[in-house]
């Protein structure tokens, strides 16, 4: 090989390691992408967990609201406007991004509901879970709770 060749040689290495390098960074960077797409959300504002769960299921009053709410039948607290929008994300997923104060609190509601207010049970369950879905899913949870 002449002296030419012998100079083009280590630069195009040198343009495979930038070429490689730039993938590397490249990939890297979707990794880190993907990562933060597929790391679970955060939870639910905490804000629901100071609300007293028991004085609202013992006020005829407080939980009429909350229900005619939810079931577009009254106007709604700020709250009870909180809880209509992030209820069908959290049947959907589990409460995933529930605080651990908010799933405590759901299955005293769902406990109280099913034992002492079915009607309220079923207008609720009719509206948000219309195809059975979410009865089917939490059945052993819903059996549970039954008294």
């Amino acid at each position: 090989m002449g002296k030419g060749a012998r100079e083009i040689q280590p630069q195009g290495t040198f343009q495979l390691c930038v070429k490689i390098m730039k993938l590397f960074v490249v990939i890297a960077l979707t990794c880190c992408i993907a990562a933060t797409w597929a790391k679970p959300g955060s939870t639910y504002t905490d804000k629901w967990d100071h609300i007293n769960v028991d004085e609202i299921l013992e006020s005829d009053r407080l939980l009429k609201g909350y229900v005619d709410c939810l079931l577009d039948r009254g106007r709604c607290t700020p709250d009870g406007k909180e809880l209509k929008t992030t209820l069908p994300d959290a049947l959907e997923h589990e409460c995933s991004k529930c605080t651990k104060k908010q799933k405590e609190g759901s299955d005293k509601v769902i406990k109280h509901l099913v034992n002492r207010r079915p009607d309220l049970w079923k207008e609720l369950s009719q509206k948000f879970d219309p195809e059975n879905i979410y009865q089917e899913r939490y059945k052993d949870k819903i059996n549970a709770a039954k008294a």
